[in-house]
C-alpha cells in the first residue's frame, strides 16, 4: 500500500510542478522575466581574445562583473582587456591558455583561483572549425577539434565546479552550436565535437538537480550560424528564417538568457520548431525537410573557399 501511495504523491507532485511552469512560461512570455545581477560576479570567458569572446566580455564589462579573460592569442587577450577597461569593468584579467591542452588548463585555473577568487559564471565559448570533408580532414586537426570544442570543457568543469558546489552558487554556460543539434555537410569533426559539449552540459545540469544543487545553474547555446569570420563564406538557402547571425544580437541573446537563468537557447528561434520536427518525423522525411531547406549545406561556400587557399 505504501509504495502506491508514494507513487500517487509523486504523481501529484509532478503534475503540480508542471503546472506551475508551464504557467510561468506563459506568464513570462508576456512579459520579461527578471534578470539577475551580476555585478561584482567573476565570469570566465574562454576564446575571449576576438569574436564572440571579445563581444561577451565587453557586455559583461558594462554590468560590472569582474573578468576573466582566456585566449591562446596574448595579444587579442590583451586587446579586449582594454576594451572592457573602457566599457566600465574595474578589475579585469587576462590569462594566456590553450584550452586544448589539459594540463595547462589547470595550471592557468590555479593561478585565477590565488590571484582573483573563484569563478563563478564559466562560459566555455572558444571553438575551432576546420571546414572540410571528414576524409580529407588530417587527424590531428579532428583531435584538436575535440581538444578545444569538447574536451577543454571538462578540465574547466574539473578545476572551477567544485567551489562552485561548495558554495552553492554559480553558472555553467555551454556555447554549443545548432551543429550540435543536427549533422552539417564538411562539419563532420565539429558536430561530433558540438554534439559532445552540448551532452557532457546537460548531463552535468542534470547532475545538479539530481544532488539539489539548486544554486549551479546551466545555460547551453545553440545558435545557427554567427557572423564572426569564424565561418566566413557560409550561407543559407532561406535567410529570412535561417538567417547567419550578427555577432551583436547573438551576445545580447545568449547574456539574456544568462541572466534570465534559461537552460536552453537555440537561435534562431526557429530552430526549436525544427529540433521537433526531426524528432517526431521519420528518418526519411527529416532528412528531405533538412535537405530543402539547406542546413545540410550551409558549409558549401566555405569549404568552396578552404579548397581555393
Amino acid at each position: 500500500m505504501a509504495p502506491d501511495l508514494n507513487s500517487t504523491k509523486d504523481l501529484f507532485v509532478f503534475l503540480g510542478k508542471s503546472v506551475f511552469s508551464v504557467l510561468e512560461d506563459m506568464v513570462f512570455t508576456l512579459i520579461p522575466k527578471p534578470q539577475k545581477n551580476v555585478a561584482g560576479e567573476i565570469v570566465l570567458i574562454t576564446g575571449a581574445g576576438s569574436g564572440l569572446g571579445r563581444l561577451l566580455a565587453l557586455k559583461f564589462a558594462s554590468l560590472g562583473s569582474v573578468l576573466v579573460l582566456w585566449d591562446i592569442n596574448k595579444e587579442g587577450t590583451e586587446e579586449t582587456c582594454e576594451m572592457a577597461r573602457a566599457a566600465g569593468a574595474t578589475r579585469v584579467y587576462a590569462y594566456t591558455c590553450d584550452c586544448s591542452q589539459r594540463e595547462e588548463v589547470y595550471r592557468v585555473a590555479d593561478e585565477v583561483k590565488r590571484e582573483v577568487g573563484d569563478i563563478s559564471i564559466l562560459i566555455n565559448n572558444a571553438g575551432i572549425v576546420t571546414g572540410k570533408n571528414f576524409l580529407d580532414c588530417p587527424d590531428e586537426l579532428i583531435e584538436k577539434s575535440f581538444d578545444v570544442n569538447f574536451k577543454a570543457h571538462l578540465w574547466t568543469y574539473k578545476a572551477f565546479l567544485p567551489a562552485m558546489i561548495a558554495n552553492d552558487h554559480g553558472h555553467l554556460v555551454c556555447i554549443s552550436s545548432s551543429a550540435g543539434l543536427t549533422g552539417v555537410n564538411g562539419l563532420a569533426d565539429y558536430c561530433a565535437s558540438k554534439f559532445a559539449a552540448f551532452g557532457f552540459a546537460e548531463a552535468v545540469f542534470a547532475e545538479t538537480v539530481a544532488q539539489k544543487q539548486m544554486g549551479i545553474k546551466t545555460t547551453i547555446v545553440c545558435p545557427l550560424l554567427i557572423n564572426t569570420g569564424m565561418f566566413e563564406g557560409c550561407t543559407t538557402k532561406f535567410p529570412s528564417l535561417l538567417p547567419v547571425l550578427e555577432p551583436e544580437y547573438a551576445v545580447r541573446k545568449i547574456v539574456d538568457a544568462i541572466l534570465q537563468e534559461k537552460v536552453y537557447l537555440y537561435i534562431p528561434r526557429v530552430l526549436y520548431f525544427l529540433v521537433f520536427l526531426k524528432s517526431i518525423l521519420s528518418s526519411k522525411i527529416a532528412t528531405l525537410l533538412f535537405e530543402y531547406l539547406g542546413i545540410f549545406n550551409v558549409m558549401d561556400g566555405f569549404v568552396g573557399k578552404k579548397k581555393k587557399d
